[in-house]
């Protein structure tokens, strides 16, 4: 068997009656249209379908793929962003994740409220990366209401402690001076 061949009905040869990319000559085949003038192919007379662009009218005064008069449109972001300024939704900047507060408030204030903070940070950058950005501003601004009630528990447990300190010198000091005056 030679490979090279193309006239032995090797690989290159055309099979007889027809190769593989014409038509048939009944004039009914795959790619040629209908005598009748409706095909797939072909526009109908009307002037619309789907290759043109209406005259127009239309709503926005223009075609199927123009942009509306005002600047807005799909590819465009809305003036102000997703979530009330923070940078917008998808090529804008994610929200604040609150990461440092949470963790310096996990350490010196109040445990598990600075680990809540802790967790509800870490979400901010995964929800805006998978695409949901109200659940990232939602995320970031839980957050930072886990970490401030971390510091306000943090700070008042800090005072209460500095004043048990004080009472008890106080009250130590005044049992010392008692025994010494004797």
């Amino acid at each position: 068997m030679s490979y090279g061949n193309q006239g032995d009905g090797g690989y290159g040869a055309q099979p007889p009656g027809g190769g593989y990319g014409q038509q048939p000559p009944s004039g009914g085949g795959y790619g040629q249209q209908p005598p009748s003038g409706g095909g797939y192919g072909q526009q109908p007379p009307s002037g619309g379908g789907y290759g043109q662009q209406p005259p127009s009218g239309g709503g926005y005064g223009g075609g199927y793929g123009q942009q509306p008069p005002s600047g807005g449109g799909y590819g465009q972001q809305p003036p102000g962003g997703y979530g009330g300024g923070y940078g917008g939704g998808p090529g804008g900047n994610p929200p604040d994740n609150h990461l440092v507060p949470a963790i310096l408030t996990t350490l010196f204030c109040c445990l598990p409220l600075g680990v809540v903070s802790i967790v509800k940070s870490s979400q901010v950058n995964q929800k805006w990366q998978i695409g949901d950005f109200a659940g990232a501003q939602q995320a970031s601004e839980e957050a930072k209401t886990w970490w401030k009630r971390s510091l306000i528990i943090g700070a008042v447990g800090y005072g209460l402690l500095i004043i048990a300190y004080v009472l008890f010198f106080v009250i130590f000091a005044a049992s010392m001076s008692s025994y010494s005056s004797y």
